[in-house]
């Protein structure tokens, strides 16, 4: 690297702390004269950094933001506590930022040098996060694997359990990741069965790139969100329940998490819920999880499924009465 390149990267790591810093005070730490200092702060605004100037004793340079996120420079702290913050995002499935945190997390670990890489994997064997959402927890170090293999058209093979047979090997030419509620979904053309196919990312073991490229497939599908939600419907019927809860609007949303479909305000104590499509299981649990009254107006087929559910946990807590076991507060009504 030469002198001008390795003081611009350093100029750079320091404009990058927030706050202003004094033609004087950077000259003094990179060893130059204030005039090479106003040269290499154009050098850095050609390249897209948006670096402001202010007058006065008190002024200075500092790095303010722009139209465009330019690239960053980490010091090995702050490199492992984002791949670190990144790796239990994608683990736990945040709505809104699942597929993001993926695609960050492997280009940061593509680069990370190889001490780094095992401070990382020491963080995360001796951390055990709390899921969130009840579901299936899935290796972020499976998701970093294919999620790099998609960007680079390379096949991937991997052990994989399926719902019913034995764990065997397949060859796929993934396409995309998609998160879909509290589950990680791959979308790849599988060699083996010449044809398309989506495949549990929890499920899977050890996938391994194996420097094999294609050129891309067309999808049968709008993307791949559309060809995965077409085959859930498949094997498991989907509901969308209407609910009025007896809570705010914005607390409801905000405690339903996820994908919720649409929450209204009824009134200042209670709001009506749209659900997205779900299975009876997860819509009975999100609303039990709730907290608060509610009365179901459809499905009907929710409605049985709660009170069947409340039955079982009367029954399951031995209560003596058995005029307790008609279930929790819900019903079907027409009205609101």
């Amino acid at each position: 690297m030469s002198e001008t390149s390795a003081r611009l990267l350093n100029l750079l790591s320091l404009l990058q702390t927030p706050r202003e810093w004094p033609g004087r005070e950077l000259a003094e730490r990179l060893g130059v004269t204030a005039r090479t200092i106003r040269r290499d702060i154009e050098r850095l605004r050609d390249l897209g950094y948006p670096v402001r100037a202010t007058m006065g004793a008190d002024g200075g340079y500092r790095l303010a933001a722009g139209t465009a996120l330019p690239p960053l420079l980490l010091d090995d702290e702050e490199a492992v506590a984002i791949a670190v913050g990144l790796r239990s995002t994608a683990g736990q499935t945040v709505a809104g930022v699942e597929e993001a945190s993926v695609r960050a997390l492997a280009k940061l670990e593509q680069v990370l040098p190889a001490r780094l890489r095992r401070r990382v994997a020491t963080l995360g064997t001796a951390t055990v996060p709390m899921p969130s959402g009840g579901g299936p927890t899935v290796d972020p170090e499976h998701l970093t694997v294919l999620a790099a293999a998609i960007a680079n058209h390379e096949r991937v093979r991997f052990g994989y359990r399926p719902v019913a047979g034995e764990q065997g090997r397949r060859l796929v030419e993934p396409h995309r990741l998609v998160a879909a509620g509290r589950r990680w979904y791959l979308v790849a053309y599988d060699n083996d069965r010449d044809d398309w196919r989506t495949f549990r990312v929890d499920r899977m073991a050890e996938p391994l790139a194996t420097g094999v490229r294609t050129p891309p497939r067309e999808l049968p599908a709008a993307d791949a969100a559309a060809y995965v939600r077409e085959r859930l419907r498949g094997p498991a019927a989907l509901h969308r329940a209407e609910v009025t809860v007896h809570g705010p609007a914005e607390e409801v949303a905000a405690r339903l998490g996820g994908p919720v479909g649409e929450v209204v305000p009824l009134d200042a104590e209670r709001c009506r819920w749209h659900s997205a499509p779900d299975s009876l299981e997860w819509l009975a649990m999100r609303l039990v999880l709730l907290g608060r009254e509610f009365t179901v107006h459809g499905p009907d087929e929710l409605a049985g499924y709660l009170r069947e559910l409340g039955g079982r946990a009367v029954r399951g807590a031995g209560a003596a009465d058995p005029a307790r076991a008609a279930g929790p507060t819900c019903g079907n009504t027409p009205g609101g």
